[in-house]
């Protein structure tokens, strides 16, 4: 969903970007729940499956915060990789990609 309007409208004050914004918000809210009941499992820290668990969200936490950065620069919905718009489809089920699923792939 990349924002295509003219030079003359602001990027930040479109309908699309509060789409947007509240997609990532829901991204973040699910996420910080998630790591709030590993934290309130009482499970040992040191238990290797919740530390990788812990990992994970805290690394999509990272990504979408970088994802509501790139709304206000106006880059979201461009790829990182190859620069072609990333497919709405996409962005509706990872509202945090930086990449298209080609380059996502390359990537990985």
């Amino acid at each position: 969903m990349s924002l295509d309007l003219p030079l003359t409208e602001s990027r930040t004050d479109h309908p699309a970007v509060d789409q947007i914004r509240q997609r990532l918000e829901h991204a973040r809210t699910t996420r910080v729940a998630q790591l709030k009941a590993l934290d309130d499992t009482g499970q040992s820290a040191d238990d290797h499956l919740l530390a990788n668990q812990r990992d994970s969200i805290k690394r999509v936490l990272k990504e979408i915060e970088e994802a509501f950065a790139r709304v206000e620069d106006g880059s979201y919905g461009t790829c990182m990789g190859c620069t072609k718009p990333v497919p709405a489809e996409r962005l509706e089920i990872l509202p945090h990609t930086r990449y298209c699923v080609s380059c996502q792939s390359r990537a990985a």
